[in-house]
């Protein structure tokens, strides 16, 4: 190991574990790379707070600076909260969770496991409904005093299996798409192409082009999709009643703003997907009134 990555063990050993990325990296092990190698300085990180960059000031034998406020501040540690009867089942929450601290399925409620919520902000800019608000659950106390060491371990830990599973999806995901691109190759330049099943291939038979019957696997298949669309919308349509209600009441939930890079590459691949659903921005935008403006929590 060299020093370099030395250093970057003992560092990451003192951080929070939350993977906000609110340091501007895409993890806590990242950031720790970044500030061994002399890429990054030591008061990016708001979750761990005066005391974090206290204790990373001590292990590099520099003097203690306040933390940096264009990375965020030091606030009491929250926990994410779905409000059921807005949750749609997108599952775009679960993808985002650094910690697989949200289960659920598509189309069903999702609900988030208390003890293992970082409350590192991330399920929130992806929820096309809004239905994510972060609750402080630690009354007045913020940063280290707020979070422990066993919880910071804890969620390294559930990372590290997040991550695995992501690696392993995304080769199962890549194999897959070779082995389809295999199958649909085109063949070797002079190879006659197989005739179809059924087809007259006697010298005397015409060649004219000839319209494909239709299929009703194809028929079915776009009335599927047709119904999955129907029922999206459906559920779009009585998430905005809802939060239109709710703004009037003054009870809006919150969102998020001054995202990462990370968190805004989540935003756009939630925005992705929204269009492979054949959805407009309007559909996921908020009503005008209380909620119109998001509020950094």
């Amino acid at each position: 190991m060299s020093e370099v990555s030395a250093l970057a063990q003992r560092i990451d050993a003192l951080l929070p574990q939350t993977q906000c990325t609110k340091c501007g990296y895409a993890g806590c092990r990242p950031y720790a790379d970044a500030i061994a190698s002399g890429q990054a300085s030591y008061n990016q990180c708001p979750p761990g707070g005066a005391e974090g960059v206290a204790r990373l000031a001590k292990l590099l034998d520099r003097p203690i600076i306040a933390l940096n406020p264009d990375n965020g501040a030091e606030r009491p540690r929250p926990r994410a909260v779905i409000d059921e009867s807005l949750c749609i089942g997108c599952t775009l929450c679960l993808q985002a969770c650094p910690v697989d601290a949200i289960v659920g399925a598509a189309k069903l409620m999702h609900t988030v496991i208390e003890d293992r919520c970082t409350g590192c902000d991330l399920c929130v800019p992806p929820c096309p409904v809004d239905c994510i608000d972060m609750v402080p659950v630690t009354g007045e106390r913020t940063g280290w005093d707020a979070w422990s060491q066993t919880q910071a371990d804890d969620a390294r830990s559930h990372f590290e299996v997040n991550q695995a599973r992501l690696a392993k999806d995304r080769a199962a995901r890549e194999a897959r798409l070779a082995a389809r691109a295999a199958r649909v190759a085109p063949a070797a330049p002079g190879t006659p192409a197989a005739p179809a099943s059924g087809q007259d291939v006697s010298p005397g038979a015409q060649t004219g082009d000839v319209a494909p019957a239709p299929s009703p696997v194809a028929d079915e298949a776009a009335a599927a999709a047709a119904r999955k669309q129907a029922i999206i919308q459906a559920a779009l349509a009585r998430a905005r009643e809802k939060k239109a209600a709710l703004a009037a009441e003054g009870l809006a939930p919150k969102n998020t703003t001054h995202v990462s890079a990370a968190v805004q590459a989540q935003i756009d691949e939630a925005e992705a997907r929204r269009k492979r659903l054949g959805l407009s921005a309007d559909d996921d935008a908020a009503p005008s009134g209380a909620d119109s403006a998001p509020q950094k929590v």
